[in-house]
């Protein structure tokens, strides 16, 4: 289910868990609290005390990683380290007691996201395959310290140090993404940059930003300025307009604050059906083409974007242009999901484009659509990802797809060579219930942590080459019915960290008794952050 359509799974496919206790060959670890868990980790004695004599050592390169692990750690030292290049002269002394940030991109193994991370009692060098490998043994050090470093003030009388250790780490896959739909629940810039905060800590390389739907429009377009004056705004409750938009400034700053977090913020412009925010601000592009308002209910409604109107494709090019323009991804979502047909069939433009096309049907015209907005979205060098009904009529030639209707539409694409993001309702929707009382063995909305940490996102029906399509996962936070920022962390974690784990972590090295030994420490780390973490109730 996406967003209200129950969709019908056996027993068996949802609740099926893998023996993560004991089959497994990973040994349960006995250091660290760290998640996702390194591929390499071995302790040695004695622990690195930082204190204010520290400096962050950097190259060239991990200067302005360095500054972000300087300005994370300062609130809670109450001082900040200073941020050195490497050719300080401290720095030649091997006692120096500093942090070393370096890059070697020679080290084939670790690849762009990978890090090296050594701690003696004299210093600590983190050394990446790139800036991005050096930020992510920045978290693993944060990770490391006292759970008092995440706190947003000063804490006095910690001695802030780690243990001594080696560790070499790198992802299993390249895409580890979590989706936040602010098109159902506006949530504010600031809370945008708080949420990817949390992501980054945790080596989550992706957003998904929903940005449109029929309940809200939430980018600004310079071309259309009725899309917010208009499409982001719906009745509240009490009456009210309900709502919120993203100035262009606002996204420019939201794409920087995650840029240097190296978290990539792939925007999602709903079409050719969840339309009727766009519908209202422009009738002309529906096939109605008659005045609606923005929706104040949740489903599926049939207003979709004219198929067989040249002045619909124009509008969506040209909202494409400038969303090209504020988004540096190299994808761009247009949904394609969930498109009820009703007025197509009864439109003679979209009657008439099939006929043109030689189409057999309307599955067949929303193919036409699709591979349509492709071609403008290559010629603008991007890459056009879709839900996997995107597949149905004939999938656009490079199109990648996200697979949330099961798995079925990911193993299908993987095997026509298409790129693929796992993303099905039965492991990565976030939105369904963490908890229910008794504990029943198969509910169909109901996902629990170990659930999540059960998944394999490579299907075993794909050989080796075909899983090399699989990019990787995503968890999906559909807001329907979760207003809060506060109901969105509540909803992400703990469950985000058992994702993390399935996509970084070496599939050998998943262990449910060691990951579940390792959530204390994690909640307590979240507790810090200020994180509204689930935690369910004692039966």
């Amino acid at each position: 289910m996406r967003r209200g359509v129950a969709i019908a799974v056996t027993a068996s496919a949802v609740f099926t868990f893998i023996n993560l206790t004991g089959a497994c060959s990973a040994a349960i670890s006995k250091g660290p609290s760290i998640v996702p868990k390194p591929v390499e980790m071995s302790l040695d004695k004695g622990r690195f005390v930082i204190g204010r004599e520290t400096d962050i050592v950097a190259d060239e390169a991990s200067k302005t990683v360095g500054d972000y692990l300087a300005a994370a750690l300062q609130l809670a030292l109450g001082y900040r380290l200073a941020v050195v290049d490497t050719s300080a002269a401290k720095t030649t002394d091997p006692k120096s007691g500093n942090i070393f940030l370096t890059i070697d991109s020679s080290d084939d193994s670790l690849g762009a996201e990978g890090y090296r991370l050594s701690v003696d009692k004299n210093n600590v060098r983190i050394t990446g395959g790139s800036p991005a490998g050096v930020f992510y043994g920045c978290q693993t050090l944060r990770q490391l310290l006292p759970a008092e470093i995440l706190a947003p003030k000063t804490i006095a009388d910690v001695e802030w140090s780690l243990p001594c250790l080696r560790i070499k780490d790198y992802p299993r896959f390249a895409w580890r993404g979590v989706l936040l739909d602010v098109a159902r629940h506006f949530r504010s810039v600031e809370e945008v940059k708080t949420f990817i905060d949390e992501l980054a800590f945790y080596k989550i390389n992706r957003l998904q930003l929903h940005l449109t739907d029929d309940q809200g429009w939430r980018v600004e377009i310079k071309k259309y300025p009725k899309l917010t004056e208009i499409g982001s705004w719906r009745k509240g409750k009490d009456g009210k307009p309900y709502g919120g938009f993203y100035t262009q400034d606002d996204i420019r700053a939201l794409v920087a604050y995650a840029q240097e977090r190296f978290v990539t913020i792939v925007p999602e412009i709903e079409m050719p059906g969840h339309a009727t925010a766009a519908a209202a601000a422009y009738p002309y592009i529906s096939c109605r083409g008659a005045p609606v308002e923005v929706q104040t209910k949740w489903g599926i409604f049939p207003d979709l974007y004219c198929a067989g109107n040249d002045q619909a494709f124009a509008f969506i090019e040209d909202v494409l242009s400038e969303v090209v323009e504020l988004f540096p991804s190299k994808y761009i979502h247009i949904g394609g999901d969930e498109a009820k047909k009703t007025y197509w069939k009864k439109c003679p433009k979209c009657q008439a484009r099939i006929k043109a096309e030689g189409l057999k049907n309307e599955h067949e015209l929303q193919s036409y659509f699709v591979k349509r907005v492709e071609r403008f979205l290559n010629s603008k060098d991007r890459i056009l990802i879709g839900w996997d009904e995107i597949l149905e009529g004939g999938l656009a030639p490079g199109a990648t797809v996200m697979s949330w209707r099961g798995v079925k539409g990911g193993i299908a694409a993987a095997r026509a060579r298409h790129d693929v993001v796992m993303s099905p309702t039965t492991h990565c929707y976030f939105d369904y219930k963490q908890y229910l009382p008794g504990n029943p063995k198969v509910h169909l909305y109901y996902i629990p942590l170990q659930h999540i940490y059960s998944y394999e996102p490579i299907p075993p029906e794909l050989d080796a080459a075909q899983a090399k399509h699989i990019l990787g996962a995503q968890a999906n936070v559909w807001t329907e019915r979760i207003p809060t920022l506060a109901d969105v962390q509540r909803m992400t974690f703990p469950r985000v960290l058992a994702l993390a784990e399935v996509v970084w972590s070496p599939k050998s090295g998943k262990n449910w008794q060691d990951f579940s030994q390792r959530m204390p420490q994690q909640k307590r780390k979240l507790k810090r952050m200020g994180v509204k973490y689930f935690e369910a109730p004692k039966e």
